[in-house]
């Protein structure tokens, strides 16, 4: 990686975990220049997270990392043990996605590893170790940076945007003033991770003992973790002494036939700023929110918020759109979040009750549900979770008949160009820009010839999605039924944002109103020889 700053960038991205290092590699694709930033010198090898469900693993793709590029572990299931009742619940984790497992666990530093690694393939992407931000100021034209350097030398950065993954104790959210509403939990949670325990494990479960909850999963690499409930009266010291660590896996293994990786001490929180943005700084993971562990959404969260932002960030800085386009980040995004961290909340409550009692009223009445057709559907095929879709924002409001879902992902299926070709992701056929997707049908001719010119200077393009057994014209041929028909019938159109989000659909007879309207959301009325301003100058 680079180690040569820029004097001007369009974006400084501060932070380079997974969330911040996925953004770079977004930013790169797009074509932005972009200058990347950690004020540690490598990789932080504590136990972090271990779990990414299927939207996480689409985002990485988006991102350009291909299937098999780190090591993942589906998760079939997911069981409750209670001391009193057994096991009293379960949820199916089972099955796929778009393409992808509902739930992996996996091992966060390869993670970090590999999505590092691809960044010097974009040569307008440098990275910066050792570097840590100590100022910044905003104006209309962009954002000045102050950034001393490991040998304590200070660079001056401007930037158009800046976006602040710099962690739970964020510079940049508490430099830029932006409020962090919330509660710190009391209990502390110890992690033990562990390689080569000699029973292994499949599944995650949930030993939901009120005396000491710990839930226990298995990893790559011949990995199983442990995470343990402190009581009051006990220190971190004395929780990651070897002899601790002994007699807590004692019902599991003996450590001497084991190897023990690493341990720490963390404190669960659960906080959202009260904006996503605050003008030209943007903020995005645990500097936005912090979720509870309870449904493996914290780093899940992460990736949807630079998803979400990256795209809109690029259109913004090459002209495409209006500055006003990214307002609708924060009002996408924080619903979500903040209805993630009350699931994950109400998770805790559900599995992890602090005393005798409530655990005998929590664990029966859920005992009880799970038994009942309807709510055990609810509750094992993790109902409880918010869906990932929004009702405000940069989409058309309203249903327009098929099954989409304006304001939700567009389904990812296989897909090939001829009789002899290899199947590609569906989502890689749509590539980086807007796309107008003709199901079964081809959109672009019959859009008005005016339209098509504001659409392509919107970074726009169009694609033809065929039905089982028309390989060989043109377009992409379904072959998993997924899109044609299972998305939309033969002769629908739909407007899909380059996160994969369904901004706008319908018939085709009506393309010609669907893509002027989608135009007027992304902040361009009627056509005209110049739709937008030029970019600013960086």
């Amino acid at each position: 990686m680079g180690q040569t700053l820029s004097v001007s960038v369009d974006v400084l991205v501060v932070g380079m975990g997974p969330v911040g290092a996925t953004a770079a590699n977004l930013l790169g694709r797009y074509g932005l220049r972009t200058l990347v930033i950690d004020k540690a010198n490598d990789i932080f090898l504590a136990p972090r997270a271990i779990v990414l469900d299927h939207d996480a693993l689409r985002i990485l793709q988006m991102a350009g990392l291909e299937e098999g590029a780190f090591a993942t572990r589906a998760i079939p299931e997911v069981q409750m043990h209670s001391p009193l009742f057994g096991q009293y619940a379960r949820a199916n984790t089972a099955g796929h996605v778009n393409g992808y497992p509902h739930l992996v666990t996996f091992f966060q530093p390869e993670l970090e590893r590999v999505l590092r690694a691809r960044l010097p393939q974009y040569t307008h992407v440098q990275s910066m170790l050792g570097a840590e931000l100590v100022n910044f100021s905003q104006d209309e034209q962009g954002v000045r940076a102050t950034v001393r350097h490991a040998d304590g030398q200070v660079s001056t950065v401007q930037a158009r945007f800046l976006l602040g993954v710099d962690g739970a104790s964020s510079f940049v959210r508490q430099h830029a003033g932006l409020g962090f509403e919330g509660k710190t939990f009391t209990q502390d949670w110890l992690v033990v991770d562990v390689i080569d325990a000699p029973v292994p494990i499949n599944h995650v479960e949930f030993t939901c003992d009120p005396r000491r909850p710990s839930p226990h999963m298995p990893a790559p690499g011949n990995r199983q973790r442990w995470e343990f409930m402190l009581h009051p009266d006990e220190t971190r010291e004395q929780m990651e002494h070897p002899d601790t660590i002994r007699r807590l896996l004692a019902p599991w293994c003996d450590t001497r036939d084991c190897k023990i990786e690493r341990t720490a001490v963390y404190r669960f929180h659960a906080r959202i700023v009260d904006r996503f943005s605050r003008g030209r700084v943007f903020l995005a993971g645990d500097a936005a929110h912090i979720t509870p562990p309870f449904v493996g959404q914290g780093l899940v969260s992460g990736l949807r918020d630079v998803a979400n932002l990256c795209w809109k960030l690029a259109w913004v800085v090459q002209g495409k759109a209006p500055q006003s386009l990214l307002d609708s980040y924060d009002t996408e995004r924080r619903p979500h979040a903040r209805a993630t961290i009350n699931a994950a909340r109400l998770m805790g409550a559900l599995v992890m009750p602090r005393n005798r009692l409530t655990a005998l009223l929590v664990h029966g009445v859920m005992g009880t549900l799970h038994r009942l057709p309807f709510t055990r559907a609810f509750l094992e095929d993790l109902k409880i979770m918010p869906p990932n879709r929004f009702r405000h924002g940069l989409i058309r409001p309203g249903r327009g008949g098929a099954r989409l879902i304006r304001g939700s992902q567009l389904p990812q299926g296989l897909m090939r160009r001829t009789l002899d070709s290899p199947y590609v992701p569906s989502d890689d056929c749509l590539g980086q820009g807007l796309t107008l997707v003709g199901f079964g049908c081809d959109p672009a001719a019959q859009l008005d010839p005016q339209l098509q010119g504001a659409w392509r200077a919107a970074g726009g393009h169009s694609v033809v999605l065929r039905h089982r057994g028309q390989a060989g014209q043109e377009g992409w041929e379904d072959m998993t039924d997924s899109l044609v028909p299972g998305a939309a019938p033969i002769g629908w159109v739909a407007i899909v944002r380059p996160d994969r989000v369904v901004l706008h659909d319908g018939p085709l007879a009506s393309v010609d109103d669907i893509v002027r309207e989608s135009l007027t959301l992304l902040g361009y009325g009627a056509p005209t020889t110049a739709p937008f301003p030029p970019p600013v100058p960086s």
